[in-house]
């Protein structure tokens, strides 16, 4: 499976100009992939502003990513600041390579050092999609921290983990460790993808990167706009949870 991860500074609160950025990106960058990654809150930034940004099925970022999911032929992961009955939620939707949505996971773990809980509703919904027969379990940013999310996505059986972030420079090796851990202990891939540049408070260098199921770094993007792509060996899940079966012991009390 080949994977791009699509790491760039996104101007903020400027949807229509990161359309720009992203579409320049694609055009510099020699694409073909099975599934590409945007970082969260792809169009605006890490904003509080939902008042402004919050949107529906029809809304700028949707109906931006379904077009280019189609017209890429390729799935794409992006960040929405969706806006729904239940609330205002931080969201990661899977677009499928034929336009149509796949899955929306709702943030379980809103920020509340930045006051994200003060304006983004929390879910408590595990979200597993695929791709063919490639089981992907979900999650955003501040997520990473809380290994109990990721249990439960491993006793279902993922085989690959996303987590897309907004995470800023001084607390980079907190995340980078964070996603190494969740791809040991869960013998899964373990995709991140990061911003890079600066927003009005924080500084954010990227580092976007993949975890194979033993922990090892199969790729990094480093500190610039960039679609970095791999290509991942699925079957080395099998062989890793054949040769060291772990999983098997898990505990859930």
């Amino acid at each position: 499976m080949k994977i791009g991860l699509v790491q760039f500074s996104p101007e903020w609160e400027k949807p229509e100009k990161n359309i720009d950025k992203i579409e320049n990106l694609l055009n510099n960058f020699k694409i073909d992939c099975d599934m590409l990654v945007f970082p969260e809150l792809t169009l605006t930034g890490f904003t509080m502003n939902v008042s402004e940004f919050a949107e529906d099925i029809d809304g700028t970022s949707t109906k931006y990513f379904m077009n280019l999911s189609r017209r890429l032929k390729t799935n794409v992961f992006a960040g929405i600041i969706e806006n729904s009955e239940e609330g205002i939620y931080n969201s990661l939707v899977h677009f499928e390579n034929n336009g149509l949505i796949a899955a929306r996971y709702r943030k379980i773990h809103p920020y509340t050092k930045a006051d994200e809980d003060k304006y983004y509703k929390s879910s408590n919904e595990l979200v597993i999609t695929k791709v063919e027969q490639t089981r992907i379990g979900l999650s955003i940013c501040y997520d990473i921290r809380f290994p109990e999310l990721y249990r439960f996505y491993s006793k279902s059986g993922i085989d690959i983990i996303i987590n897309i972030a907004n995470w800023p420079i001084p607390r980079i090796e907190h995340w980078r460790t964070l996603l190494k851990a969740r791809a040991i202990e869960n013998q899964a891939f373990v995709i991140g993808v990061n911003r890079v540049g600066d927003d009005h408070s924080n500084s954010y260098n990227g580092s976007s990167s993949i975890f194979d199921p033993m922990g090892n770094e199969i790729i990094n993007a480093g500190n610039k706009e960039i679609i970095a792509v791999t290509e991942i060996n699925l079957d080395a899940i099998r062989d890793v949870r054949s040769k060291l079966p772990f999983l098997k012991d898990i505990k859930l009390i």
